[in-house]
């Protein structure tokens, strides 16, 4: 796993995500990177409304043409739904990046979005599952699907290969000082942390 090489990013949370419940639904958690001259979404995918997402995003001083880059976790529609909010913004998945009509191909593993930013290879969930490993002045946060919030079960709930996801959860509790969850909170990894 390539790690950044600066800790000079800010993250913002825009949506926290949630699961099925009777009072919070399924939301993805989608957050706000920024490095230099980018600005990065995670995960724009399921929430109340797009408004959910794009007036957070208004509140920190970024339009949505100011977004430079989408990257989406898994393909799932529960993150992948509002991408298509941001014009300008190359989106990222497991194998490509796409640009308008461009595509091009490009494996996740090791791509470097900027110096404190870089995308990893974490299957477990699905097989094409990447995470966001971002380097800021408070430590190494990682956007990740191998966990749905800090208190998931060993087993996947709905997963494709617990073992997989098993090794992916350990490479990412190795460097991680804090985890972004698919649809949770963020939280400080600690030795009860399900691998």
């Amino acid at each position: 796993m390539k790690l950044p090489v600066a800790r000079t990013a800010r993250i913002d949370i825009l949506v926290v995500g949630s699961l099925t419940s009777e009072t919070t639904g399924v939301a993805s958690s989608c957050t706000l990177i920024r490095d230099e001259n980018v600005a990065i979404v995670v995960d724009p995918g399921m929430a109340e409304s797009a408004r959910s997402i794009l007036d957070p995003l208004a509140a920190l001083g970024v339009n949505v043409e100011d977004v430079t880059d989408v990257v989406l976790g898994h393909h799932h529609p529960d993150h992948t739904i509002h991408a298509g909010h941001f014009p300008n913004a190359a989106i990222h998945d497991h194998w490509a990046i796409y640009r308008g009509t461009d595509w091009e191909d490009s494996d996740a593993e090791g791509r470097v979005l900027a110096p404190s930013v870089v995308l990893a290879r974490t299957p477990g969930h699905t097989p094409e599952d990447i995470s966001v490993l971002v380097g800021t002045p408070d430590g190494l946060v990682v956007c990740t699907h191998a966990w749905f919030h800090a208190t998931a079960a060993v087993e996947n709930e709905n997963g494709e290969d617990p073992g997989v996801q098993h090794h992916s959860r350990a490479e990412i509790v190795a460097v991680a000082d804090e985890i972004i969850p698919g649809h949770g909170p963020r939280f400080r990894p600690t030795a009860s942390t399900p691998v």
